[in-house]
């Protein structure tokens, strides 16, 4: 450590010049020390006192420093004028000048090399399969701690050192450097990395990936995009997918509502597994217990959880199914097909949706809404956003006239998309307030206020910051994890040894952990919905679905191979 600030200290050429200056002063002070010496030897002489060199040096120090222990004394008045000069000289030198001097340009620079090599400016040459990620934020917290599950090594990127200092107080991995700089992609071994996640702003995010791509040409570049016309841009510059993270966060919050139709609309899947999720309003299973919907045995598809006003719970044989409840299934193309035909229910709600907002993502949910064949009205505050729009109403969704102008007594479902939380929270309970009935879905920006958000009385809450996570997470090559709704994963993993050799039922993983075994993966084939009795085999892989909670509960018991 100390051989790498002493470089880091050295290597800085405004140091280096500080530290030639500090030699400078302190060789003048010798040399005024050492005639002050001389002098004192030759006035003592003039008294009849004699003195070594040693003994004029010792006395030169004790006065200037304003020691001055008294045990050697002028009886002349020029001896004492020479000693009120020395006093007076070394209180400007040893009391004033020194101290600045080094506190300047020793001190400071050396704790800033100290402060320089908590934060490193590169990784080690033997790192691979990294994730470089350009900024800290709340994606990329999120995405961090998936990381970390699952034993990906990660680097942040930081261009100030106060920063870096910050992130690395907070156990953040940091690297300093510039964002622009072609260096920082070599320091940071881009070349063996798994991925580069770029999340800042569009101009930004094209300046990284064409900076990358000029260093590695294998490497994955993934950046969020802003703005539509920033897409092609971006891949022009190197990037492997660029996220419309607003249009996403759209679709995800326009499959939730409520539009009266009952149908399962795809999540995610893994080869041949598909996992849905169905809506049952107006549907001949509303008021049916899970055991009497025979789903598994006429349709072959399997109910392996349900939505309840935000909450996921395991699917049990008597769990009651009501008008609110979601299924989540799995199954093949051809089963989740199956059931649409068997209780899909084709019903157009007469009063639009009701979403506030009218930013990328509120404008998003609008056009996702209408591609389901679900009237909206978005409102907006802000007359730039809802001038020349179709559909919106200008105001504050704050005001009791405002929302009922849009239709809050006659919707069935409202989509709070703003961007900041403790509006949505506002708005969340106040439209709980107004319509204690209706379908409350909102946006959380930040995966810690999920909770609050569920407590204020949402149905269902999307967190921008776990969606944006998941979505890269999903892109990253052998990654073994799925996020199919928010708080929901769908987990790849071999069959941990413990497990080796026993059937699905004894190995009571949903039991222990509350994660459900959806498919086997063993020789090549991927058994969907496997029997309970069926042995899990060394080198077979199995495909869990579970929340946060019982993805954590199973790698604790079982480890993360």
């Amino acid at each position: 450590m100390l051989t790498t600030q002493v470089l880091i200290f050295l290597r800085n050429k405004p140091d280096r010049k500080n530290l030639l200056l500090l030699f400078r002063f302190l060789i003048v002070l010798l040399v005024i020390i050492l005639i002050y010496t001389l002098i004192f030897r030759y006035l003592m002489g003039l008294e009849g006192q004699t003195y070594s060199l040693v003994t004029g040096f010792y006395w030169t120090l004790t006065v200037m420093s304003t020691l001055g222990f008294g045990d050697i004394t002028f009886q002349g008045d020029a001896g004492r004028l020479f000693s009120v000069i020395v006093l007076v000289s070394g209180m400007l030198f040893l009391l004033i000048l020194f101290p600045f001097t080094f506190i300047n340009f020793f001190y400071s620079p050396w704790m800033k090399a100290q402060e320089l090599a908590k934060v490193p400016r590169d990784l080690p040459e033997g790192i691979s399969g990294h994730v470089i990620l350009t900024k800290y934020g709340p994606i990329a917290e999120v995405l961090i701690k998936k990381l970390k599950q699952f034993n990906y090594e990660y680097v942040v990127l930081v261009a100030d050192i106060q920063e870096g200092l910050r992130l690395r107080d907070l156990g953040v991995h940091v690297m300093l450097g510039d964002l622009g700089d072609p260096e920082t992609y070599r320091m940071a071994r881009v070349g063996r990395a798994a991925l580069v996640a770029t999340t800042e702003s569009d101009v930004i995010n094209t300046n990284v990936a064409f900076t990358v791509r000029g260093i590695s040409k294998e490497v994955q570049i993934i950046a969020t995009c802003s703005y539509s016309a920033s897409d092609d841009i971006l891949k022009l510059a190197g990037c492997n997918h660029v996220l419309h993270l607003g249009e996403i966060m759209g679709l995800f919050l326009s499959r939730r509502a409520n539009g009266g139709d009952a149908g399962a609309h795809l999540i995610g899947e893994f080869d041949e597994l598909k996992i849905a999720e169905a809506l049952v309003t107006g549907s001949s299973l509303v008021g049916l217990k899970l055991r009497e919907t025979r789903l598994r045995q006429d349709i072959g598809v399997s109910v392996v959880g349900v939505w309840e006003r935000g909450k996921f719970q395991a699917a049990e044989p008597d769990t009651l199914i009501s008008s609110s409840t979601v299924l989540v299934l799995a199954g093949t193309a051809q089963q989740i097909e199956s059931y649409n035909q068997t209780f899909c229910v084709k019903a157009v709600m007469a009063a639009p949706v009701l979403i506030i907002g009218g930013g990328r993502v509120g404008r998003a949910t609008g056009r996702n809404l209408i591609a389901r064949g679900l009237d909206y009205r978005i409102v907006e505050k802000d007359p730039e956003r809802a001038r020349g729009k179709e559909r919106v109403v200008l105001g504050d969704a704050a005001e009791l006239e405002v929302l009922k102008e849009a239709g809050i007594d006659e919707t069935h479902c409202v989509i709070i998309t703003s961007h900041d939380d403790d509006v949505n929270v506002y708005l969340t309970i106040y439209c709980r307030l107004l319509r204690p009935d209706v379908q409350v879905i909102t946006r959380s920006n930040l995966e810690r206020n999920i909770g609050i958000m569920h407590r204020a009385g949402s149905d269902f809450v999307m967190s921008y910051a776990s969606m944006g996570a998941n979505t890269i997470f999903n892109l990253l090559e052998r990654s073994g994890i799925l996020m199919v709704a928010e708080g929901l994963d769908l987990i790849e993993v071999a069959v941990p040894e413990s497990l080796e050799g026993r059937s699905i039922a004894a190995s009571c993983i949903r039991k222990e952990t509350g994660c459900t075994v959806i498919a086997v993966k063993a020789e090549g084939i991927t058994h969907v919905n496997p029997a309970p009795d069926m042995v899990l085999q060394k080198d077979a892989e199995i495909i869990l679905i579970g929340t946060v909670e019982a993805e954590k509960k199973f790698f604790e018991r079982y480890g993360s191979n």
